[in-house]
């Protein structure tokens, strides 16, 4: 990796872009830009004149009414961003206030995990009332704000260019379920906007959707926006859907005025030079229906968005968010550690600045939310933001580790937006730091693998291809331009437009998995919730119960009765079955309906699983109708399985316990990152950068007993969820929790927000007993054990079986690792004379090969023959001694095929080696080749005999010792034609010439 650092050192001294270089760099990089070749201006022009930043004449002097003229185009270079007269975290504080002074809740940020298994990550700041907004959830608070931490990936190429592309941004709102509509939404944005936060009223402008005359009236008569700076924009700007049905409404839009000289006629609010929209008022009023007509909502809501970031930009006046204090201060950071000052900066440099800022920033709310850096799913998306700041850190002129030293400034600046940040620093710092070690090995490869790439494309006089180019920026990390600055010092292109080709599929999945999200998954069980309300859980006390049906489902659909054979999903008004949720899985057990005369069963319901629905409202019992009918209205008996609900109780209070254990014997940042409880078993993931040693191992079981000897009793409350926290109570990771929260506390050893069901004494779980422990992601490692009942049956299991190898072996358990040794040791032994007697055949039988080869019109002999019932292992020492019988000038190809893959060896003389040929590399370009119906790699030979395959390795081997030349031979576009010669049954002079001995007598 040196070597490649190196010469991205070099190119930056060809170019004047040293990071210490003096104020006339810019002079310094015309000049030196001028001296270098025509193709090298051509590389150095893609950062180096990337356009500005938009909005980058407009760095005003900071008023609390934001005004800029064109006076404040002309600014020092070396200017700092101005004194804020009002700070993002005081935006954020003012808009919160503002809301919760009229009668909204304040609520924290949701996760960046969402519970929406429709979303990969959180997008919007509505995402967390989803259910709400579907009335699949009843609303706790008629209203609330909120400030939501967002992340969207789906373009990064433009973070850093433009003012204001981020991958992580937060987004303030205001929302309303079903209570305030219109007319307070667009009141309340105009006197946050300009008496709040002191925007000029002059400098507002006001999009409506063009068919929106209530809300175009609502500005101009209620809130008095002049009708010139009201703009009606069609359904692409101004008309919210959450897909082809479902919610959805018209918009409203304000921008900011950055140049208002300009007049009314002709404005665009389009036009990035002079608008900026800074807040959006969605007004979900109508439920689009399968023909595309639209009903009115019965509630209508209100969903509003605020970016921090802009108004931070307008309010601070700044060319761009970059330049505010949410992200200056890590952005000078990043220019500390690169030895340079950031207004000095050319815009390459202070483009990859940018992106130091903004990627660190996500990186570290995500790896605080409990996202690990993996190749999957949110994971990856982590992994290459980490892999960007890495790179373009380094291409700075950055040295040595350095993410944590970014991080920590974004730690420092979190609070306001995230608490929990702070108090998950030292985690968050550990698991970014060993991801950057990681992919700086990665470089390591990715170095090869370029290079790799260069050879090929210069062996064969061509252009680095599309998907080559890109698959050196997905997975190692190299930019677009410096695989061109690389390639460009061997005089090879690369194929631009292909890799923008790749770049756009890549574009266009990660669009369309964040482009909208999708409010009508669940509808019927939404309907259902809304009309019947949710379902009363009874299962902490009871594990039987009765109850009534209030629905049945089946196929998606509603039905009125079900009769024998039938599966359908139950809705009951209460019910003692839990429903598979925190990790637990649901119950098992049955459904019987009572006869209102007497209350005899009269249909049986075998339940098989039970799940949440409706945003956790509803308990939906999957069932098979074993016998009767069933039909809406009818009183049931619910009955859950006695013996399996034990089982369960027992192993979710052991995860409890042994997570303590893990804290207690592997260090305090331990948390967990998923986990299932059910009868047979119980798995816990957690974070832990490296392996758990077996006597850590051995110290956890052992707590864990421990504990469950103690014979301590749980207790349970429901607490207001901040004095819970207070108290200590840790959250389970991905759960997600209301202001009332269940508190499962074993006294002394753990104490967890939990809903599941548990022992009410420890000693019930009996015995806790480890099964296996490992990685099963990068940092996170995965326990699996069994306790209780399932305990006692691993126990029963191992004791079956060693008491089986104990007879079979006629020895006791305690002296059995001793004779499986030796059982190993001889079996070793035996393989290894098999192996030499083979290795002696097989030198036997190419000795009367060797013997047989006729010389070339060179005085070269060649020996190509497949060896039957010889392993890989045999060839190098057949290969050897066939040669030591063929003279001076000789060259040997032996082969093996045996389960399915092929093992080959070349052995040539010192005359034929000096002679320019090297064994290595003849058999790496025919391992290369793909012969019809024949793969080195597969072993299949479904098309040709091997005794033809033979002939034809034999003719390349005659080639290259005629040539000299075997990459050419083997490459060739004519390579088709000499398989299909060399098959040829007719072609004796070809084999007579080849002087091939084989054993059949080719």
């Amino acid at each position: 990796m040196r070597a490649f650092f190196s010469q991205a050192s070099a190119l930056r001294s060809r170019v004047g872009l040293q990071a210490t270089s003096s104020s006339s760099r810019s002079a310094l990089f015309a000049s030196s830009a001028a001296t270098l070749p025509t193709q090298w201006q051509a590389h150095l022009g893609l950062w180096a004149s990337m356009q500005r930043p938009i909005g980058a004449a407009y760095h005003t002097s900071c008023t609390c009414s934001a005004v800029a003229t064109e006076a404040d185009t002309a600014q020092p270079a070396n200017q700092q961003p101005p004194s804020a007269c009002i700070s993002g975290a005081e935006i954020r504080e003012r808009f919160l206030k503002f809301f919760e002074e009229r009668g909204h809740k304040r609520l924290p940020s949701s996760s960046l995990i969402p519970e929406d298994p429709t979303v990969l990550l959180t997008i919007a700041g509505m995402l967390q009332f989803k259910p709400i907004f579907l009335g699949q959830a009843s609303r706790q608070h008629a209203r609330a704000t909120t400030t939501q931490k967002c992340v969207r990936t789906n373009d990064l190429t433009n973070v850093g260019v433009t003012a204001r592309h981020h991958s992580f941004f937060e987004m303030l709102g205001n929302f309303s379920f079903g209570d305030y509509f219109k007319a307070e939404a667009c009141a309340y944005a105009w006197e946050l906007s300009t008496r709040v936060l002191g925007l000029a009223p002059e400098r507002v402008w006001v999009s409506v959707y063009e068919h929106d005359d209530e809300a175009f009236h609502l500005w101009r008569d209620k809130v008095g926006v002049p009708q010139e700076r009201i703009q009606r924009l069609g359904e692409d700007d101004n008309f919210w859907a959450s897909g082809p049905t479902g919610p959805c409404g018209p918009c409203s839009e304000l921008y900011y005025d950055f140049h208002p000289e300009r007049g009314h006629q002709g404005a665009d609010l389009n036009d990035d030079t002079r608008f900026i929209e800074f807040y959006n008022l969605v007004f979900m009023e109508s439920n689009r229906q399968q023909d595309g007509t639209l009903q009115p909502l019965a509630a209508k809501n209100i969903d509003t968005g605020l970016g921090l970031e802009r108004m931070a930009q307008i309010l601070q006046g700044v060319p761009n968010n970059y330049e505010t204090d949410l992200l200056f201060p890590i952005l000078n950071k990043a220019a500390k550690l690169a030895h340079m000052d950031y207004h000095k900066a050319d815009e390459r440099q202070k483009t990859a600045l940018k992106v130091l800022a903004d990627h660190t920033r996500a990186c570290t709310y995500l790896a605080s939310d409990g996202v690990l850096p993996s190749n999957v799913g949110r994971g990856y998306v982590l992994r290459r933001l980490i892999r960007r700041v890495v790179m373009t850190g380094r291409l700075i002129g950055i040295k040595g580790a350095f993410i944590t030293k970014l991080a920590d400034v974004a730690i420092e600046l979190s609070p306001g937006c995230d608490p929990n940040v702070q108090a998950s620093a030292r985690r968050i710092k550990k698991e970014l730091e060993a991801e950057e070690s990681r992919f700086s090995a990665t470089l390591e490869s990715g170095e090869k693998r370029l290079n790799e790439v260069l050879a090929a494309a210069k062996n064969e006089s061509r252009a680095v291809s599309g998907p080559e180019a890109f698959m050196l920026y997905d997975t190692f990390g190299f930019p677009l331009e410096i695989t061109q600055e690389l390639a460009s010092l061997h005089d090879i292109q690369i194929d631009v437009e292909g890799f923008e080709e790749e770049m756009e599929v890549q574009r266009k999945r990660s669009k369309d998995s964040a482009r909208t999200i999708d409010l009508n998954s669940g509808n019927l069980l939404g309907d259902l919730a809304a009309q019947f309300g949710a379902t009363e859980f009874t299962g902490y006390t009871h594990i039987q119960g009765q109850g009534k049906i209030v629905a049945l489902v089946r196929n998606g659909q509603s039905i009125d009765s079900a009769s024998s054979g039938d599966e359908v999903e139950v809705l009951l008004d209460q019910s003692p079955f839990y429903a598979e949720s925190g990790g637990q899985v649901g119950d098992n057990g049955i459904l019987r309906s009572l006869q209102p005369s007497d209350g005899k069963a009269t249909a049986r319901i075998t339940v098989s699983d039970v799940r949440k629905g409706a945003g956790g409202e509803l308990v939906v019992h999957h069932g098979l109708v074993e016998e009767g009918n069933v039909s809406v209205g009818q009183e049931v008996t619910a009955e859950v399985d006695e013996q399996l609900r034990a089982r369960i109780k027992a192993h979710h209070t052991a995860t409890h316990l042994l997570h303590a254990a893990l804290k207690q014997v592997l260090g305090d940042d331990v948390s967990q990152q998923g986990s299932l409880v059910g009868s047979d078993r119980l798995r816990f993931d957690f974070n832990l950068p490296r392996g758990v040693e077996a006597h850590e191992l051995e110290r956890i079981e052992a707590l864990v007993n421990g504990w469950v000897q103690t014979n301590q009793g749980l207790t349970t409350k429901v607490l207001p969820i901040d004095e819970a926290r207070k108290a200590g109570a840790v959250a389970m990771f991905g759960e997600k929790y209301g202001e009332q929260v269940r508190v499962v506390d074993v006294p002394g050893v753990s104490m967890e927000l939990c809903g599941g069901t548990h022992v009410t004494n420890t000693s019930e779980i009996g015995a806790f007993k480890v099964l296996s422990e490992g990685g099963i992601a990068s940092g996170v490692r995965r326990v699996e054990a069994v306790a209780g009942a399932a305990a006692v049956e691993h126990m029963n299991t191992l004791d079956a079986v060693t008491r089986e190898l104990g007879s079979q072996l006629r020895v006791r358990p305690a002296d059995m690792p001793a004779k499986v040794a030796g059982l190993l040791a001889e079996a070793r032994a035996a393989a290894k004379e098999v192996a030499e007697l083979k290795s002696r055949l097989a030198v036997a039988q190419v000795g009367e090969m060797a013997a047989a080869a006729e010389p070339l019109a060179s005085g070269a002999r060649v020996l190509v023959a497949r060896l039957d019932d010889t392993d890989a292992g045999s060839l190098p020492d057949a290969a050897k001694a066939a040669l030591s019988r063929m003279g001076d000038k000789a060259a040997v190809v032996l082969f093996a095929a045996s389960k399915g893959k092929v093992s080959m060896v070349a052995a040539f003389s010192d005359a034929v080696v000096k002679g320019g040929l090297k064994a290595g590399q003849f058999i790496g370009g025919i391992a290369k080749l793909r012969l019809p119906g024949f793969s080195v790699f597969s072993g299949s030979t479904k098309t040709y005999s091997r005794q033809k395959y033979v002939v034809i390795l034999g003719w390349m081997l005659c080639e290259a010792l005629r040539t000299r030349r075997y990459g050419e031979t083997l490459t060739s576009s004519w390579t088709i034609c000499l398989v299909a010669y060399a098959a040829n049954s007719h072609c004796r002079e070809f084999h007579r010439l080849s002087c091939i001995s084989h054993p059949a007598g080719g």
